[in-house]
């Protein structure tokens, strides 16, 4: 078994880093989506409801599943696995978005 070396100048790098990470945290927040008549919710029912949800995110998530599939079948497996795992977020984009509490 090979013995980890650890410097002390790598340590000190590792407990500024760890330090600055717990300094700098900061806490997340949630944003439910808007409902009607509130701000920006014509932005979020044009990009959310009318885009992602509606045929132009169902053509968009298809074809980049697809695209990933033929790409995976040439036999570039890590270049075709990308573009399936973004067509399938694209799909369920909505329940994304929701989950993450994001407004567009």
């Amino acid at each position: 078994m090979r013995k980890l070396n650890f410097s002390r100048a790598d340590f000190i790098a590792l407990a500024v880093f760890v330090g600055l990470g717990i300094l700098f945290n900061t806490p997340a927040f949630a944003i439910t989506a808007p409902t009607s008549g509130s701000f920006a919710y014509d932005v979020y029912d044009i990009a959310v409801n009318k885009i992602l949800q509606g045929p132009i995110g169902f053509v968009g998530g298809v074809a980049t599943i697809v695209y990933g599939a033929i790409v995976a079948a040439r036999g570039q497996l890590l270049g075709g696995v990308a573009p399936m795992l973004a067509g399938a977020a694209l799909l369920k984009s909505a329940s994304i978005v929701q989950s993450l509490g994001a407004v567009i």
